[in-house]
Order: structure tokens, then sequence, then C-alpha cells
């Protein structure tokens, strides 16, 4: 028995973005965020994972999953195979739009929440960063202990992950263990 590729977009949105699957993907992310404890999220809800324009003849987006968590906070959950040119613009583009489509006409800016993208690629996204995970918040340049929270890219970029099966230590190992050799499973 071979298992489906998880970096296909089908089994991809089959594995991470049903109802059924809602503990796989909230195992996921936490073992990407490195969350636990009170921050860990234990529940979310599945939304519609099309950004309709709120501005005719702005551009559409079909995200692959989206959800938002028990504290309000919305994540962005992508699988990008191929290395096409603008994708890390295009990544951007989405969490912007996503942070700023919370809000209606009169609504105060108060109430906005964080967006959280996480894509794992199946390239070197940054070949000049050594680790697999890497995350990118709006900091200032004079002290980068000052950060913006509302706006986090987390990537995945499998080729750097090179552990083998008897290496795999913990849940996040495990996951990108399992993104990059399911099929070969």
């Amino acid at each position: 028995m071979r298992f489906l590729n998880p970096k296909t977009d089908y089994a991809f949105k089959k594995i991470f973005g049903s109802d059924a699957s809602r503990d796989i993907l909230i195992s996921f992310l936490n073992a990407v965020l490195d969350l636990d404890g009170e921050n860990a999220i234990c529940d979310v809800t599945i939304i519609d994972p099309h950004l309709a324009p709120k501005i005719e003849g702005m551009k559409d987006t079909f995200l692959d999953v989206r959800i938002r968590d028990q504290r309000g906070r919305s994540y962005i959950v992508e699988m990008q195979v191929l290395n096409v040119e603008g994708f890390e613009k295009r990544v951007l583009f989405n969490a912007c739009k996503a942070y700023v489509n919370q809000l209606g006409k009169g609504e105060p800016y108060r109430i906005l929440t964080e967006v959280i993208a996480v894509t794992i690629t199946d390239f070197e996204m940054f070949p000049k960063l050594n680790r697999f995970i890497s995350r990118f918040r709006l900091r200032a340049d004079e002290n980068p202990a000052i950060c913006h929270q509302d706006l986090e890219l987390v990537f995945a970029e499998l080729p750097k992950f090179k552990k083998s099966e008897a290496e795999l230590e913990t849940t996040l190992d495990r996951w990108l263990y399992f993104l990059k050799t399911a099929r070969e499973l």
C-alpha cells in the first residue's frame, strides 16, 4: 500500500483542511509554531479558503487551508511544490489580504487579530538561511526586540530537513519527515 503524496493539492487539503482532520491540523500547527501550554492551539474552525476581493477588479485568492483558532487568530496553511517567480510576494500578499479582510466598513482597527501564514515548500526558499523553519515578523531596525506581532510568515523548507527515520525525536521532526517522504513509505 502506498500513501497519497501529501504535497499534492488534493491530498494536502484532505489531510489538513477538512473537518475530519482538525486534530491532525492542530498537531501540525502546534509543532511547526512551537506552541504549547496556554499558547497551544486546542480548537480550530475551518474557514472558506477563498479570499474574495472587497473591491471589484482586485486579485482573487484561493488558499489551501484557512482557519481560526480558539483565540481568534487566523492561520493560512499552504503547500508549494514549485519555486515560481514572485512566490514570496504571493505569500505576503495573501497574509496581508487575510489581515485586511477582517474588517468591515466602520469597524474599529482594535478588533484586528493576528494572521500567521504557514508555508511548506518542497524547495529551498532561503538558501542563505540554515534552519528548515524560518519565521518573519515586522521588527524595528534600531531595536529588534520591538516586534509587531499581528503578521507572521513561517516557512518550512523540506529540502533542508535532513533527518532519517531513526533520528526523529520531536513531533515536528515526524511531521516534516512524513511530508517529505510519505510517497515512499
